[in-house]
């Protein structure tokens, strides 16, 4: 379970600084075909949406991801985790969220996500 919990620990950083980054290469690389996540306005989107938002102007800066707990259930994983950054206008903010992971033909993808701030 170890080596799950350091390719999770590694995935987990990929994703909140492809979110900072607007990588939607890496996103592509990660993201499950059945992936959709839960946007902080309540919007539902699936893959496709959440690439294209990414691809939008990142607006945030200094996003990182602190207090993360990884469990891992076989091959599926969860993982919260509370973020910190600076918005556009300079002000520091926070939010959490939950990412769901399943093991696809040997490999972690992210499934499922959603997030609050």
């Amino acid at each position: 379970m170890s080596k799950d919990i350091e390719e999770l620990t590694v995935l987990n950083r990929d994703y909140v600084a492809s979110v900072q980054n607007g990588d939607v290469k890496r996103f592509n690389e990660i993201l499950a075909p059945e992936f959709y996540c839960t946007n902080p306005d309540k919007s539902l989107v699936d893959r496709a949406g959440f690439l294209k938002q990414t691809a939008e102007p990142v607006t945030i800066r200094n996003l990182l991801e602190h207090d993360v707990k990884i469990r891992v259930m076989g091959d599926f994983a969860i993982i919260h985790g509370a973020t910190s950054y600076t918005t556009a206008d300079g002000k520091q903010a926070s939010g959490r969220y939950t990412d769901c992971w399943a093991k696809q033909n040997g490999r972690w993808l992210a499934v499922s996500a959603h997030v609050s701030r």
